[in-house]
């Protein structure tokens, strides 16, 4: 008997040391044909933003590691695998409209616990078998980006639009296109991030395929006509140096399209023309580009359909043209009412989101190239402060950055719309 399980432990033995490795999922590419395809399938998805990751994945202030882990399983149950992601902000803490803790608080100089959260959160995506967009840069101040390198550059002191107004904040961050010792610190960062060794798995990050793409900013602009020139030469030097760095994996723009193109169709195609950038986003806001107003969302919502599928039909003209994807990488729509309220109904929000589902799925059923969306964006499990509707430090990161108000487009995993994401992504994913 003691033979019989000497002999059975020997064959259990062998057996579990001959068996293969789960299989490791593959780079998701762009095909021939402008599809993107992944272990050999055809990928289409309905993702989130989900810009605090790597805040929430840190030990640090404002890290909550049981509460990640709970979003991801949760977003993970209704089909979302594709997650947008803020890298990390740039600039001191403690300035008004920034979230916080940031990454890099000066040029080179990093908050260990975010890099570690940011890590921690790719590990844990990873496990999941999810993917993520990881964008760099940010044209708006809510993260710092372009002001604060144009103020670490020596460009003065970095303009804040809640205090100084719109106007002069445009003024300031129109100087990035054209300063090449801002740009040069951004490429600092490229490097720096780019070439980075996950801590908890040791993977390199450019032989990992839980990113989907390296992003080369939130909503990269020019700001003046005069910028054009300069601003697309510094988006393919972006482009070309990411892949120099990591060839393994795709490069996306973080466009709004013409919208943040000065309304220049011809500037999108020209960023978007570059063999370097692999697909082409656009970003739609019917209620900040006035398609709806805040008192006749549902009365105005067919307007705001009209001019969603004209948006996208507009660039899908240049998709087409080059034979590349194109993903809606941030779309939102206000609660009824104009409610920041988690409790207020999400009726207009979810006729709109189910609107621009159905277009990604008749286009996957042509085998088209629009090939998929991230709403704006994910607040999940977020407690809302009843005394303020601006995030102040110790609030919980909900899907509004810190300039806008707590609630205003996050979608919570107590509304409606949580049941339609569902449905679609089991439709996609059939």
């Amino acid at each position: 008997m003691k033979k019989q399980f000497l002999l059975l432990t020997v064959l259990l033995f062998l057996l579990g040391a001959c068996a293969p490795e789960p299989a490791e999922h593959s780079f998701i590419r762009v095909n021939a044909d402008g599809q993107f395809v992944r272990d050999g399938k055809p990928y289409y998805f309905v993702g989130a933003n989900f810009w605090y990751g790597a805040i929430l994945g840190s030990e640090g202030e404002g890290g909550n590691r049981e509460r990640l882990h709970k979003e991801l399983d949760f977003l993970k149950s209704i089909g979302i695998n594709n997650l947008r992601v803020l890298v990390g902000a740039d600039g001191e803490n403690g300035i008004k409209t920034r979230v916080e803790p940031s990454l890099q608080v000066a040029p080179g100089v990093y908050n260990d616990t975010i890099l570690a959260g940011l890590d921690y959160f790719m590990n844990e995506l990873r496990e999941r078998d999810m993917t993520a967009v990881l964008y760099l840069n940010n044209s708006w101040e809510w993260s710092g980006g372009y002001s604060v390198y144009l103020q670490w550059s020596g460009h003065g002191d970095a303009v804040v639009p809640a205090v100084d107004g719109w106007p002069a904040y445009m003024e300031y961050v129109k100087q990035f296109p054209q300063s090449d010792s801002a740009k040069a610190l951004f490429a600092n960062h490229v490097n720096y991030i780019v070439s980075r060794t996950n801590r908890y798995n040791q993977i390199k990050y450019v032989d990992d395929p839980t990113i989907m793409s390296w992003q080369i900013g939130n909503e990269p602009r020019a700001f003046s006509d005069e910028n054009k020139e300069p601003f697309a030469r510094w988006m393919a030097d972006v482009a070309a140096q990411i892949k120099s760095l990591d060839p393994n994996h795709m490069v996306s723009s973080g466009s709004e399209g013409s919208w943040g193109c000065e309304m220049d169709m011809n500037l999108f195609e020209k960023i978007h023309a570059d063999p370097n950038i692999n697909y082409l986003n656009i970003h739609i806001w019917p209620y900040n580009w006035g398609w709806v107003k805040a008192d006749s969302l549902t009365e105005l919502l067919p307007r705001a359909k009209e001019n969603t599928k004209k948006y996208i039909d507009d660039h899908m003209v240049i998709a087409r043209k080059y034979s590349k994807p194109i993903v809606l990488e941030e779309f939102g729509f206000p609660r009824d009412g104009f409610s920041f309220s988690k409790e207020a109904p999400t009726t207009a929000r979810d006729e709109y989101y189910r609107y621009v589902f159905d277009l990604i799925r008749q286009d996957r059923e042509r085998g088209g190239l629009f090939a998929g969306c991230n709403f704006w964006a994910w607040g999940g499990f977020a407690g809302q402060n009843p005394d303020h509707v601006f995030w102040e430090k110790g609030d919980d990161y909900t899907g509004d950055p810190a300039q806008e108000q707590q609630g205003l487009n996050s979608v919570f995993a107590t509304d409606s719309t949580i049941e339609i994401i569902k449905a679609e992504n089991r439709k996609l994913q059939n």
